[in-house]
């Protein structure tokens, strides 16, 4: 199937859900994800501010932030399609963007070297067990992962699983995929 179909397919499932299994889910992948040695191992997370029917990352910062990690956010830049992450100390250094995005405001915010993010949480709407995923389309975490040398994770509901999902020369899969009743790879 074209990545496209797959991409709208894997909106659908994710729009699909209510409320009450939309926060179910959340909340379990974050139990998953904040109790395990990945992120006990981290001191560096990186994370989408998320949005609409994307699962909510809030719950992830403010555990992140609690427990003194840096966590840093990225911000688009749609001319090169490439990302940088700054780090986000406060919501009040977010600032809202094209499509209605939340990202860091860089006259508040210190940009990273991509090398400090220890675990970087990479989104996606449909994945395989191997890891690879079908994205939102634009290709900037494709191009950022390319150099990227530490742990990379993606939190994945179980309807979220597809088996087969259509890999090109530059698509890389992230080294754990978080689900529901754990850690997988």
């Amino acid at each position: 199937m074209e990545k496209s179909k797959l991409r709208n397919q894997g909106i659908k499932y994710l729009k699909s859900l209510s409320k009450e299994e939309k926060i179910s889910i959340e909340e379990k992948l974050t139990y998953e994800l904040v109790n395990s040695d990945l992120w006990k191992q981290s001191s560096s997370i990186g994370v989408t501010i998320s949005q609409g029917f994307e699962w909510d990352t809030r719950g992830i910062i403010e555990t992140a932030w609690k427990e003194n990690k840096l966590v840093s956010v990225p911000k688009c830049d749609p001319v090169h399609k490439k990302l940088t992450f700054y780090h986000l100390h406060t919501y009040e250094q977010l600032e809202v963007v094209y499509y209605n995005l939340k990202e860091p405001n860089p006259d508040n915010s210190q940009a990273i070297d991509k090398n400090s993010i220890e675990l970087l949480l990479v989104p996606g709407l449909l994945f395989n067990k191997h890891g690879y995923r079908i994205g939102f389309g634009g290709g900037y975490y494709d191009r950022f992962l390319a150099d990227f040398p530490n742990s990379t994770a993606s939190l994945v509901s179980d309807g979220q699983f597809e088996h087969e999902i259509p890999v090109e020369k530059y698509d890389l899969p992230v080294n754990y995929i978080v689900t529901e009743q754990g850690i997988l790879l």
